[in-house]
């Protein structure tokens, strides 16, 4: 037995050696929208710091409230110039914090941002831990159709720099608020290009609960008293009815779109708080993720009554689904630094990788195009047999589509397997 495990590591490690750790790969079997736009896209590693903040991880239970600035270093994919070469890497940091890897793309490392208008802003926050570069693949495919999009390396947060989680509870949205108004006063070839008037934020995990909180949803009471949580009450800023939660309230934010987030599994809302939500919210979730926990998630997408939402499920994944890249190929392997192979950080058990993130890449792609670009016939891919199951595939002999068609739209036939897609109202 440990010969045959010795011998199937050493075969991993040698497939990774050959692999190019590509984030831009498209099936032939990916849904419409989910292949890369027409537009070049340029990539820029920016610097944000908000200064003098209170230092969560550093302020102890009792006594003086830490204070220091708080750097953010953010990605940034744009449109750029139509004669930029397409093409780049980006030198990463896995799981362990340690494992430096190549990941290979379609950017253009500081290509000339083009010039021909202003595009709409997207956020994208990652989990805990995580980086900037672990939904790269959406930040350079929602680029190249059209959107300016910053990706945020959370402090403390991060595989490098993972600190006490209360600073995650309390920093998430204040951040994603942050770099909103950085990326908005930007005077240069990139700001140029950002319509601050539409802007939306993608979150996953405790990217996702930030973004709720942005959206409306304060978080309770019960969730400022947590000893493992935010020490000497700082929470209470993100609590709902607090000034400084009201504070959050964006016009500027469209929509969001979370990735399993976390939260209401612990008792951070409640009805109130969930009811509170004033953004169009669209939820991606695996049936059966027991770190957020699925039941928890349907929660949130029953309690979110004041807007129009929707759920997209796949099922028997967990909380992978969608949102991180395709596990490097340096994950494969036992990390020292962990214990374990961080490969399971990225994957899921069931599911391929790139086939959810070619799936979630076209349900965010038409639904950030309806509420960020009012392009309202991409409301066609919003509006589904809630199981795709249910779907029937007809197809006149001239290969017209017969009047009792109703697989879903975009998706080529015996492609919508395990997929679940649900849609509720505002009340």
């Amino acid at each position: 037995m440990k010969t045959m495990t010795t011998l199937a590591l050493s075969a991993a490690l040698t497939t990774g050696a050959m692999a190019e750790n590509r984030i831009d790969t498209i099936r032939p079997d990916a849904p419409a929208l989910s292949e890369y736009g027409a537009l070049p896209v340029g990539v820029t590693t920016r610097v944000f710091t908000m200064m003098d903040q209170v230092d969560v991880a550093n302020t102890p239970p009792e006594g003086e409230v830490a204070r220091a600035d708080r750097p953010l270093t953010v990605e940034i994919w744009y449109p750029a110039l139509p004669n930029t070469v397409p093409g780049g890497q980006y030198e990463a940091v896995i799981r362990d914090g340690v494992t430096k890897v190549m990941l290979n793309g379609h950017a253009t490392r500081g290509a000339v941002p083009a010039n021909d208008g202003q595009y709409p802003l997207v956020i994208l926050s990652h989990g805990y831990p995580g980086n900037r570069w672990l939904m790269g693949w959406l930040g350079e495919n929602l680029a190249s159709k059209g959107y300016v999009v910053a990706s945020i390396d959370h402090t403390d947060s991060t595989y490098a720099d993972q600190a006490a989680f209360g600073s995650t509870l309390v920093n998430r949205p204040w951040d994603q608020r942050f770099v909103i108004d950085q990326m908005t006063g930007l005077d240069d070839g990139i700001g140029g290009l950002v319509d601050g008037e539409n802007v939306a934020i993608v979150g996953y995990s405790m990217g996702g609960y930030g973004a709720l909180i942005y959206a409306g949803a304060g978080v309770t009471q019960l969730a400022t008293t947590y000893e493992w949580g935010a020490p000497q009450a700082l929470l209470e800023r993100n609590m709902v009815g607090t000034a400084e939660h009201m504070a959050l309230k964006d016009d500027r934010v469209k929509a969001v779109v979370t990735f399993g987030p976390w939260g209401n599994n612990a008792g951070f809302w409640d009805a109130a708080g969930l009811a509170g939500i004033h953004t169009p919210l669209m939820l991606i979730a695996g049936s059966v993720d027991d770190v957020s926990q699925y039941d928890a998630i349907r929660g949130i997408f029953d309690g979110a009554t004041g807007v129009d939402r929707h759920l997209l499920t796949f099922d028997a994944a967990n909380h992978n689904a969608g949102a991180p890249m395709p596990a490097p190929a340096e994950s494969y392997a036992v990390s020292e630094a962990l214990g374990w192979a961080p490969f399971e950080h990225y994957a899921d058990a069931v599911w391929d990788s790139t086939r959810m993130n070619n799936i979630a890449g076209h349900f965010v792609t038409a639904y950030l195009d309806l509420h960020l670009k009012g392009d309202t016939e991409k409301a066609a891919y919003l509006v589904l047999q809630p199981n795709a199951a249910d779907g029937v595939w007809s197809e006149n002999e001239d290969g017209t589509l017969g009047e009792d068609h109703t697989y879903w739209t975009g998706f080529p036939n015996r492609t919508a397997a395990g997929l679940r897609f649900e849609t509720k109202l505002s009340e």
